[in-house]
């Protein structure tokens, strides 16, 4: 059962490593922005590394849930997801992917951290192929990677262009690619 103490930290934790990235931010920064004491922290965590796979594994929670709610809501289909992220990049938060952040962060593709970052990753490769697979694609497999490929790309130059054309030319590819 989740404390108030942990859900402070985890809820601080999000914030500052969204924002700053997870290397840049401190325990005691943590702390401070949390409220919490040291005792408390390593009670609920026992190390920092630990606090960021919390963060991790709840950001795929989160995304591929709105992800999922924002494609239904849209009228499904692979393309959706793309018109998803264009609405995304346009938001004053955006900061791009927490799970290709904290992979360039965390380089060490051993690291229990790069592992849910990366498990990130081919969860929502699998969503795009469950996509394709209900639109009768039989080279569905493929295309799921061919299209994280192209999401991937488009999360990250959004962060260079700061607006939504890179999920709009990421979705004119889609299209070609699924014509």
């Amino acid at each position: 059962m989740p404390t108030q103490a942990r859900e402070r930290l985890v809820r601080a934790a999000q914030q500052l490593f969204h924002a700053e990235g997870v290397r840049a931010v401190g325990v005691e920064r943590l702390l401070a922005e949390s409220g919490v004491g040291r005792a408390s922290f390593y009670r609920h965590f026992a190390s920092k590394d630990d606090l960021i796979v919390t963060v991790l594994r709840g950001y795929d929670e989160s995304f591929r849930g709105w992800l999922g709610r924002w494609v239904d809501e849209h009228g499904g289909g692979p393309l959706a997801v793309f018109d998803a992220l264009a609405e995304r990049f346009t938001s004053d938060n955006f900061r791009g992917c927490t799970s290709i952040n904290a992979m360039v962060e965390i380089a060490d593709t051993q690291a229990v951290a790069h592992q849910v970052a990366a498990a990130h990753k081919l969860a929502v490769i699998d969503y795009f192929d469950q996509l394709l697979v209900a639109d009768g694609r039989e080279d569905h497999a493929e295309l799921a990677e061919q299209l994280m490929l192209l999401m991937d790309g488009a999360l990250v130059t959004a962060l260079r262009e700061r607006t939504a054309a890179p999920a709009l030319r990421a979705r004119a590819m889609a299209e070609k690619l699924l014509a």
